[in-house]
């Protein structure tokens, strides 16, 4: 039986773990966190949406950050401090806007599959993770955002989305508790929301039971990569070293598969763009019943929402580009608890959770799921802002690349 080591037990680890042991696989996971699912993959927007594929490589959202840079509370931010990784990255970022129709319809066929082999999975395992078949309502203040909406929805569409077009009157009919008020939306019913954190904990717990192996709590230094063996050198939580050979090795590890992409002699270009959420507890009948049922994306502020069972809202967003660097600023906080104060006035923010997670970025906007220089090493990383939307189809990607 082919052995295979994985780097990270995020999302995109997870599932990948689970793909390759139902395909009669021995998986390892290595994680430098003591759980699964604690990083990235722990408190994001919450949906599953292939509403929101397109990718950020258009002249329009350039525009709208040049006019952000001094704004603090901005729903992008720069950190203009020299960092040859982020230049690079820009630059080859800016490249990329020739290709931003192709790679918006792509992302969108790759978003629509990977709800197929979702729902495989729910089916077989029968994980729970409050999920809600709610849609997704994108919703626009301005009638130049809106007239951007249309055109990016026909590049939806030419990927296979199918969504339904609303004037002021129908999105509130959609979600009345929303307070301001919109020019127009668009509603995509085949979206879906949910936990993250509880969708790749439970994953994790069930390919546990089926036979992967999770080396969690442990730091990997190195990976080796000669003829047909990958050695892995790491050092778990208050042991020494130890070296483990398998017969491959799969990178899943966000942020981190820049570095160690590097080892093995691979250019990855993955910038960690920092975003952030508030998750708020419903903890009155008031707040139960005002905050929103259905699952928004906000357009203009870049704002998402998402309701987690009866009793939690989670309200995330806003990108910050500052290398790896976790810390949560008020300043990039308070915009949230704004957009709720705003919208829905009567949901309270007193006790609001905040969080900070980075989201590994390609220049592309796409993720890379393919073979290294060594054809034992393979690589399923840099799904940015869509890491969960993206990660069951990719998952199925790589499994298709190893057997081949």
């Amino acid at each position: 039986m082919k052995s295979i080591a994985i780097i990270g037990a995020g999302v995109t680890g997870v599932t990948t773990a689970f793909v390759l042991c139902q395909l009669g696989y021995k998986v390892t996971v290595f994680e430098k966190q003591k759980y699964p699912s604690v990083m990235t993959s722990y408190a994001n927007g919450g949906q599953l949406s292939a509403s929101n594929a397109e990718v950020w490589n258009h002249f329009g959202i350039i525009l709208k950050a040049t006019k952000w840079l001094l704004r603090k509370d901005a729903p992008l931010k720069i950190n203009f401090w020299p960092d040859w990784h982020k230049v690079s990255w820009l630059t080859e970022f800016f490249f990329q806007i020739r290709n931003y129709e192709k790679n918006t319809i792509a992302t969108t066929e790759m978003a629509i599959e990977s709800r197929k082999y979702m729902q495989k999975i729910i089916d077989d395992t029968g994980i729970k993770f409050d999920r809600s078949n709610c849609g997704i309502l994108h919703v626009y203040k301005s009638h130049a955002e809106f007239e951007h909406a249309h055109r990016v929805n026909e590049l939806l569409a030419k990927g296979g989305l199918e969504r339904r077009r609303l004037n002021e009157k129908e999105v509130l009919e959609i979600e009345p508790s929303l307070k301001t008020n919109y020019v127009g939306g668009y509603y995509t019913k085949t979206d879906s929301t949910g936990d993250i954190h509880k969708f790749t904990l439970n994953l994790a717990r069930v390919a546990n039971e089926r036979g992967v192996k999770f080396q969690l709590n442990t730091n990997v230094k190195s990976i080796k990569a000669k003829g047909s063996e990958v050695d892995i050198r790491f050092y778990p939580f208050n042991m020494g070293q130890k070296i483990e050979t398998f017969d491959t090795c799969v990178i899943c590890a966000g942020v981190a598969s820049h570095r160690f992409a590097k080892m093995l002699g691979d250019r990855v270009n993955i910038y960690p763009i920092k975003g952030y959420s508030i998750t708020l507890p419903l903890a009155d009948k008031v707040s139960q019943k005002k905050a929103p049922k259905v699952s928004i994306l906000d357009d203009e502020a870049k704002i998402v929402t998402s309701r987690l069972g009866k009793n939690r809202f989670r309200v995330a967003g806003t990108a910050e580009i500052s290398g790896c660097n976790l810390d949560i600023l008020d300043a990039r906080i308070n915009p949230l608890k704004k957009w709720v104060e705003q919208n829905c006035p009567e949901v309270s923010t007193k006790d609001a959770q905040p969080w900070a997670g980075l989201r590994p970025m390609r220049p592309n906007m796409m993720p890379l799921v393919s073979r290294g220089k060594r054809e034992n090493i393979f690589y399923n990383t840099g799904h940015g802002h869509l890491g969960w939307t993206l990660a069951c189809y990719t998952a199925n990607m790589v499994g298709e690349l190893i057997r081949d």
